[in-house]
C-alpha cells in the first residue's frame, strides 16, 4: 500500500501544526488497513483494492493543475450555480435567491462531521481532504431556483487522488433542488469524497447526480444524513459514463413523520462497474423510505445494488419500500442485489424484491410492426424503463432536462 500511495503531506496546505498531525495519523492508519476488499461485507461486489491496484501503478495528491477554459453551463433551465475544479470550491453565483439566506462557503473543518465507523476511506479523505463546499439554507426560506454544482475535472488529473468533503445543511422549513454537474476531461484518477447532510425539521432537499459525459474517472461518495421531523430527502442518481462508481447512501429518519427516496437510473457499457449501497435507519414511528434502483446492463458492465432498511424497536407505523431492476443485454454482464431488512418494530410495513432480465422480445415486435428499427425500438424501451424514476419531479423544465441527460446515456454520449 505504501507503494501505491505515493503521498506527500506536506504538499498539502494545513492552518495549523495540530492540523498536520491529524493528517499524518489519519494517513497512517489508512495505511495500516488498506483499500478495502471483498474480504469486508460491504464490499464483497466491489473490491476496490483489486479494481484500484490494477488500474494504477502509483496514485498522489493533485497538487498543481491548469484551468484555463470557460465551464459550459446548462442553458435549459434558469439556476444559481457553485463551482468546483477537481474536487476544490472556486466560485459561486447565486443570482435568484436572497444572498444573506444562502451560505456557500469552501469546507473548512471536520468539526461535527459524523460518519460511520470503521470505513477506512474516511482516514484516508481526512488525510488528504483539500476541497469541497459547506452549503446552508436559513430558517423559512425556499430556494427559487435550482442550485447546480459544476464538477469540473482537468485532464492533468493522471494517477491523481482527489479528496474532498461537503456539508449540506438545510434549516427548519426551507427547501432546495441541488445538482451535482460532474463534468470530466481525459485522465484517469480517483476520487474519494464525504457529505454529510442535515434536513432540519419541515424541510426538503432534493438532490440530483448527473455524470454529463464518459470519465475514466474512479469515484468514491459516502454520503451520511439525518433527517428531523417532517423533512424529505431525495436522492436522484444518473451517474452512468464512469469507470467505476460506489455511492454509499446513509440516512437516519431521527424524527416522525420523515420520509426518504433514492431512486436510481444508470446505463452502464463496456468495462464500467457501478455500485449503490443505501442504508436507511428508521429510528422514530411514521416514518417513510421508498427506494428504486434501475440498471441497464450492456457488454461487460457490473452492476450492484446493496440495500438495508433498519426499523428501530419504537419505529411503530414505519412503511418502507425498495425494489431493485436490471435489464441484461449481453450475456457476459451481471446485476448483483443484495436487499436487507432488520426489524425490531411489529406494526410495520416493509417489502423488498430485485428482478432481471432482458427486454421484452413482445414490446420490440410490437415497435418494429409499427415501423420502427431494433436499435432505435430498444432504446426506446430503455429510457422508457428509466424514466420512471423521474415520476416525482414536478418542475417540467428539470423533468425534461434529466429525460433528455438518460437519452443521451443511453446513447452513449
Amino acid at each position: 500500500m505504501d507503494q501505491l500511495f505515493n503521498i506527500d503531506l506536506k504538499k498539502i496546505p494545513v492552518s495549523s501544526d495540530q492540523e498536520a498531525l491529524e493528517r499524518k495519523k489519519n494517513f497512517e492508519l489508512f495505511l495500516e488497513n488498506g483499500l478495502p476488499n471483498k474480504k469486508d461485507e460491504n464490499w464483497k461486489f466491489s473490491d476496490l483494492n483489486y479494481i484500484i491496484s490494477k488500474n494504477f501503478k502509483q496514485i498522489s495528491v493533485s497538487d498543481d493543475f491548469k484551468f484555463d477554459k470557460k465551464i459550459e453551463f446548462i442553458n435549459d433551465f434558469e439556476h444559481n450555480h457553485i463551482t468546483l475544479i477537481n474536487g476544490a470550491y472556486k466560485s459561486c453565483d447565486i443570482r435568484f435567491e436572497e444572498k444573506e439566506k444562502v451560505k456557500i462557503e469552501s469546507f473548512k473543518s471536520f468539526d461535527n462531521f459524523t460518519n460511520e465507523k470503521g470505513n477506512n476511506l474516511y482516514n484516508l479523505n481526512k488525510a488528504l481532504s483539500s476541497g469541497g463546499f459547506s452549503l446552508e439554507i436559513l430558517k423559512d426560506y425556499k430556494c427559487k431556483k435550482p442550485i447546480i454544482i459544476y464538477n469540473y475535472f482537468t485532464s492533468d488529473l493522471d494517477n491523481k487522488i482527489i479528496s474532498n468533503s461537503n456539508q449540506i445543511k438545510l434549516s427548519k422549513n426551507s427547501e432546495l433542488t441541488l445538482i451535482e454537474y460532474n463534468i470530466s476531461e481525459e485522465s484517469k484518477f480517483f476520487k474519494n469524497t464525504f457529505e454529510n447532510i442535515n434536513i432540519e425539521q419541515g424541510s426538503l432537499l432534493k438532490s440530483i447526480t448527473i455524470q454529463k459525459n464518459k470519465s475514466n474517472g474512479y469515484f468514491y461518495k459516502n454520503i451520511s444524513g439525518i433527517q428531523d421531523y417532517n423533512s424529505s430527502y431525495q436522492s436522484f442518481i444518473l451517474s452512468s459514463g464512469l469507470k467505476f462508481n460506489k455511492i454509499e447512501i446513509n440516512m437516519n429518519l431521527e424524527k416522525e413523520n420523515s420520509t426518504c427516496y433514492i431512486l436510481s437510473g444508470l446505463s452502464l457499457g463496456k468495462d464500467e462497474h457501478q455500485e449503490i449501497k443505501t442504508r436507511i435507519n428508521h429510528l422514530a414511528p411514521n416514518c417513510k423510505s421508498y427506494q428504486k434502483i434501475k440498471n441497464v446492463l450492456e457488454n461487460d458492465s457490473n452492476g450492484v445494488y446493496q440495500g438495508k432498511i433498519f426499523v428501530k424497536d419504537i419505529a411503530q407505523k414505519t412503511d418502507a419500500y425498495q425494489l431493485s431492476k436490471a435489464l441484461i443485454l449481453d450475456d457476459q454482464a451481471e446485476f448483483n442485489a443484495k436487499p436487507e431488512l432488520e426489524i425490531y418494530a411489529d406494526d410495520v410495513k416493509c417489502s423488498h424484491g430485485s428482478t432481471s432480465g432482458s427486454i421484452d422480445e413482445d414490446a420490440i415486435h410490437y415497435l418494429m410492426t409499427r415501423g420502427i428499427k431494433l436499435p432505435i425500438a430498444k432504446k426506446l424501451l430503455i429510457n422508457g424503463f428509466l424514466n420512471e424514476i423521474f415520476e416525482n419531479i414536478q418542475e417540467e423544465k428539470l423533468k425534461t432536462f434529466l429525460e433528455k441527460s438518460i437519452m443521451e446515456q443511453v446513447d452513449g454520449i
